[in-house]
């Protein structure tokens, strides 16, 4: 059943996949952002660890795009296309970092520790 999932979403052997992709991946361009700086690090708590452990050039970066792409939504406007052209919406800066830090969370849970971070609610 996992398998069928898989090849349901997967771009490379599903034509809507690979159109909903492709949709995205222009909207993406149309502001400069990458599809990890959509992830909203208030959401979830993993992200924000994430995003702390990460090099400061990149996440001053990623703050940047998403300044520009606010600033570009506020004006109603887009990137020129020369911009546009040279974009990577989909060069991954977080997975790794996301995935070692749930990793980490799992691996605590499962030996019984307290987490490092709770929810409160303010």
């Amino acid at each position: 059943m996992a398998s069928f999932l898989q090849r349901l979403v997967d771009p490379r052997t599903n034509f809507l996949a690979r159109m909903h992709m492709k949709s995205v991946s222009n909207r993406l361009r149309r502001y400069g952002l990458r599809y990890d700086d959509l992830y909203d690090p208030l959401y979830d708590l993993d992200i924000k660890e994430s995003l702390n452990r990460l090099p400061r050039e990149i996440v001053d970066a990623r703050n940047q795009r998403l300044k520009r792409a606010m600033d570009l939504s506020m004006k109603h406007e887009y990137l020129p296309a020369d911009l546009q052209a040279v974009q990577t919406p989909f060069r991954s800066y977080l997975q790794d970092m996301l995935a070692l830090v749930k990793r980490e969370r799992a691996e605590r849970e499962a030996l019984g520790a307290l987490p490092l971070y709770q929810r409160t609610i303010p």
